[in-house]
């Protein structure tokens, strides 16, 4: 925002490169009211990090953990406090309002809590302790929802609010990430309509050529922080807004209406934070950024499948390329590393960086370590791999060459210690801070192949598996808590800490890091093989004058002319400051 420029005027231009049709300065103060905000406020200080080291999220479901007698809710904060509390500052809590399908993601009343889950006062507990992220399912509701009843109806709130097409009309170009029929054909009190369905039929897209649609959500939003809520995961976005004969993806206007909601929240919430979901090839997802005036955060989709495949593979050459060609992210904005989430490991974000036979080699050793496949249709009728369905800990039970072997957990916390000193804010989703492994009843319960990795737990069992010394999900939960610890205290590990790639072959993987002030580096050093590996440190440059001390083991580096040993699957932090 320029000097001089009130919140009103850069928002009524803002609105303008949208609404071209309608009167963008009552618009404007339309969204102001829902907002609650005076039109001729300061602007919000630019490039301003809202996170640090010590930022770590958790990513779960509201009923993931349960207890008798009890709301998932309170027991997933009871959790939280007794068994994280001193590891992760944020936790992202999976849709929690009634819905009618897709656990969560068909959202039948964005302004309740699903009663079942617990009550928004639970949700304001958990928001007292950590940072809390809650998705903004903006893309589309529940076809039981009543705004769609009144759409059938005819009736306002709703009338207007979904999006609709004609089977005429030339739809060829659409991108699709679902095989599932694109329109489905609705009837109402006006007869019959078709309404556009980019996920499901019971997912019915919303029309934001309406602004009545954007000034509901500003009015959600609002809402969200009022509770709280001080992270919003924009579900979907990258298929807001629909033109016919486009490929109805990345379209200017969705980004606009990014900027628009950016712009209100943080004039809200000065801290909060906006983050994109855009499973798309990589080059796609970057553009989320914007000019640092989109997404704060994007989610950083390629690193899952590239990861999981350097670890298979016992070959780095992709992640390294990859790494070396991602931007610094610029102040104010940073990535959203993961591994694993409630869906499974994206195809998409892999175009450009894998090729065909490598894709399809990932995916049949995925099937054989108990995966399967979600397909995509493409716009010339065929069924792509969207993506691999299964859980972290089996994804990487063994090798594409050797199969199943005795390095699974190894191979499970080198891919954390990875994604824990990589630029950007890292994010555990629960069944991997857990290690848990493929689901196979639940997805035989649902029918939904996302369900393997989507397993509930009783919650006073778990007490009882990570208090015992010998089981495999207590001795991960208790590595990855530690090297969340490490990771905690290190300036270097800033998420937008500088960060260059090294080049110390195909089976080693490794990145520098160094802090703002440039009082500490770390050199961030991996064994992706199931080999051992000898790296003499002359090739890593360590400065002579410093002392040097790998943060994860405490083994101290006494003569920079020699070398360091890595087990299979072991990652060393080399840092002149301990």
């Amino acid at each position: 925002m320029t000097q001089g420029q009130t919140l009103k005027t850069k928002l009524v231009s803002m609105l303008c490169m949208v609404y071209r049709q309608e009167d963008c300065t009552v618009l404007a103060d339309r969204l102001l009211l829902a907002m609650g905000l005076a039109g001729d406020q300061a602007p919000v200080p630019a490039h301003q990090n809202h996170w640090d080291e010590a930022d770590v999220w958790l990513i779960t479901y509201a009923d993931t953990l349960q207890r008798p007698g009890e709301k998932p809710l309170v027991t997933l904060h009871d959790v939280l406090k007794h068994w994280l509390s001193d590891a992760i500052s944020g936790v992202h809590i999976l849709p929690f309002f009634p819905y009618s399908s897709d656990d969560g993601f068909s959202v039948m009343d964005y302004l309740a809590v699903n009663e079942s889950h617990g009550s928004w006062q639970d949700i304001e507990r958990i928001a007292g302790d950590f940072k809390l992220m809650a998705d903004l399912v903006i893309n589309h509701m529940s076809a039981r929802s009543r705004w769609f009843e009144n759409f059938r109806k005819r009736l306002d709130p709703g009338k207007d609010y979904f999006f609709e097409a004609s089977p005429r009309d030339d739809l060829s170009a659409v991108v699709r990430p679902r095989t599932s029929p694109l329109l489905t054909a609705v009837q109402t009190e006006d007869g019959e309509r078709y309404v556009w369905c980019t996920f499901s039929e019971d997912q019915v897209d919303l029309n934001f050529a309406n602004p009545r649609v954007l000034e509901e959500f500003v009015a959600i939003i609002r809402k969200y922080l009022e509770h709280g809520i001080s992270i919003f995961r924009l579900d979907a976005v990258a298929f807001l807004w629909k033109e016919i004969g486009t490929p109805c993806i990345h379209l200017q206007q969705t980004h606009e209406l990014i900027k628009i909601l950016r712009l209100l929240i943080e004039h809200h919430t000065p801290t909060a934070i906006v983050i994109t979901e855009t499973n798309v090839p990589n080059r796609e997802n970057l553009t989320y950024f914007g000019n640092a005036n989109e997404a704060h955060l994007i989610y950083n989709f390629s690193l899952p499948p590239l990861l999981i495949n350097t670890l298979v593979t016992g070959n780095c050459r992709h992640l390294k390329t990859w790494l070396m060609s991602m931007p610094p992210a610029q102040m104010g904005t940073t990535y959203l590393n993961f591994i694993a989430s409630h869906d499974g490991i994206g195809m998409r974000p892999t175009d450009g960086l894998l090729d065909e036979d490598e894709k399809q080699r990932l995916i049949n050793t995925m099937e054989s370590f108990g995966g399967r496949v979600s397909y995509r249709r493409t716009a010339d009728g065929r069924d792509q791999p969207y993506e691999i369905n299964i859980a972290l800990y089996d994804a990487l039970k063994g090798t594409a060459e050797g199969g199943v072997d005795h390095w699974q957990q190894a191979r499970f916390v080198c891919a954390h210690t990875i994604m824990l000193a990589l630029e950007g804010v890292p994010a555990f989703y629960i069944h991997s801070l857990l290690a848990t492994g493929n689901d196979y009843e639940r997805v035989e319960h649902t029918g939904r192949l996302r369900s393997i990795n989507r397993a509930q737990c009783e919650a006073d069992r778990l007490d009882e598996l990570l208090a015992q010394p010998d089981n495999h999900h207590a001795q991960v939960f208790r590595e990855l808590k530690r090297l969340i610890g490490i990771r905690r205290r290190q300036p270097a590990f800033h998420p937008n800490a500088t960060q260059f790639t090294l080049h110390l072959g195909l089976q080693v993987f490794g990145f520098w890091r160094q802090s703002a002030r440039r009082d500490q580096s770390i050199f961030c050093i991996h064994n992706i093989s199931p080999e051992t590996q000898e790296i003499a440190l002359a090739d890593i440059n360590l400065i002579g004058t410093d002392r040097w001390v790998d943060l994860i083991s405490g083994m101290v580096i006494e003569d920079l002319s020699g070398s360091v040993t890595l087990k299979p699957y072991q990652g060393v932090w080399l840092s002149n400051r301990e």
